[in-house]
């Protein structure tokens, strides 16, 4: 019930999409700092590295041998991906563009910090982009969602803006 009045309903599609401008309105501040304050993730991956010991770790140990193995030795690629990747979920988030892909994308970003032991607001944060997931489409409407989907799903569809022959399915006319 309340998934079809999350992706139906006029009323969710306006209160989606003041959650869904708070949520890029905070992606976007804070990759926009990253990008501009030199970010550097090593610090952040060996903090959490550490957080994988003791009697209660907040890191588990599968995640650590993932910091360990692949993102401490390509903190390169973080130090790009993370920036970059908060600044695009923001704007996809206030745009209203692909919001089902920059909230998901938002949440897998707040898993990792999450996994990482990092609390801050990111379960909140994660939350509001739960909803925004739920809603599909309708948490995009009120965006640039209302246009650039129905333009790819012409864009992908079998006919491609001609017209089925009713009589005959395979043959096709201008």
């Amino acid at each position: 019930m309340i998934n079809q009045w999350l992706r139906e309903n006029k009323a969710a599609m306006w209160i989606l999409t003041v959650v869904r401008v708070y949520l890029g309105y905070t992606w976007m501040t804070h990759g926009w700092e990253k990008l501009t304050g030199g970010f550097q993730a090593d610090g952040f991956l060996a903090g959490a590295v550490k957080l994988a010991g003791g009697e209660h770790p907040a890191v588990q140990g599968w995640w650590k041998v993932f910091l360990e193995n692949f993102a401490i030795p390509n903190v390169g690629l973080f130090n790009f991906l993370v920036p970059i990747g908060e600044f695009l979920i923001g704007l996809g988030l206030i745009l209203g563009c692909f919001t089902t892909l920059a909230a998901l994308m938002a949440m897998v970003m707040n898993f990792a910090f999450l996994f990482s032991g990092t609390v801050s607001t990111n379960a909140q944060l994660l939350l509001f982009e739960i909803f925004l997931v739920v809603a599909g489409a309708n948490a995009g409407k009120i965006g640039l969602d209302r246009w650039v989907l129905p333009y790819l799903k012409g864009l992908f569809r079998r006919d491609r803006g001609e017209r089925i022959n009713p009589a005959n399915p395979n043959k096709t006319t201008a």
